[in-house]
């Protein structure tokens, strides 16, 4: 057998390959530019619903009344280069986010979760002149990238 049947049949499946991972990699949709802190919850959480890009109901209510919505199945949102775990956001008296049983929060935020450790988030941040703020979630995991609060 000669080396370069083998070979162009090994180019083609690693083409082949590409060709399937590329619409994956190009439908990640970055979201960097809303973490400006110019935007409100209403127009963040409304924006990624029309996109059909998360859930529109929030997956979980905290006391406080921010509202977690989860990711549509398929999408894969990222901030910064890191993937969304979760999308975060509340405003008062706003019939996009449903009320929490505790107090609600006095001001009014938005954001996500990202699947990154939270000094490497903070990098990113600084790197793009974010005026959000960064809080571990989970040390080494999971990191919010939140604007408001």
């Amino acid at each position: 057998m000669s080396v370069a049947p083998f070979f162009i049949l090994l180019c083609a499946l690693c083409a082949g390959l590409a060709a399937l991972l590329v619409p994956h990699v190009a439908k990640a949709q970055s979201h960097d530019e809303q973490f400006d802190c110019k935007s409100n919850p209403h127009e963040f959480i409304s924006t990624l619903i029309e996109e059909k890009s998360i859930d529109p109901n929030p997956s979980r209510v905290e006391a406080n009344s921010v509202n977690a919505f989860s990711p549509a199945h398929g999408s894969r949102l990222s901030a910064f280069g890191f993937p969304i775990y979760v999308v975060l956001g509340y405003a008062h008296d706003d019939t996009l986010f449903h009320r929490g049983a505790g107090k609600e929060l006095d001001a009014p935020l938005y954001g996500v979760v990202v699947s990154a450790p939270a000094e490497s988030v903070r990098s990113r941040l600084r790197e793009a002149n974010s005026d959000a703020t960064v809080h571990s979630v989970v040390p080494l995991l999971l990191t919010a990238i939140v604007c408001g609060g």
